[in-house]
């Protein structure tokens, strides 16, 4: 069994979300996502609309999600890759390079992201 672990904070969930979490599914057996907490985004000066739990059960409910844990501080990822086994770590490419440490425990993969759509840019016209 091949399992593939990433982390983001999945707010206003959309098609890019939804394509990275098949490209990144489509690699192995097993998905887990480290969603990051309210407290850990809070701490990265980072806010979203949804709150933790209606986040959770949005990405539960995506086929291509086997695991959502909680994402609390940047120094778990080793812990997890370890805890949970993982064979794949796989982010956006706009985190290109920034995993790299990661190499020594596991693959690390940077996908491509969907272009002309992000959270950042839905909250910018609401």
């Amino acid at each position: 069994m091949t399992t593939i672990l990433t982390y983001g904070t999945f707010d206003i969930l959309h098609r890019g979300h939804i394509l990275l979490l098949q490209r990144a599914r489509a690699l192995g057996d097993r998905l887990i996502v480290g969603l990051s907490s309210d407290e850990f985004n809070s701490g990265k000066h980072k806010t979203s609309l949804l709150n933790y739990e209606n986040r959770k059960c949005v990405l539960e409910s995506i086929k291509y999600v086997d695991i959502v844990i909680p994402e609390i501080d940047w120094e778990q990822k080793i812990r997890d890759i370890k805890e949970y086994k993982v064979d794949i770590f796989v982010m956006g490419d706009d985190w290109q390079g920034k995993f790299d440490f990661l190499k020594e425990h596991c693959e690390v993969i940077y996908l491509s992201r969907t272009p002309d759509i992000s959270s950042t840019l839905i909250k910018s016209t609401l």
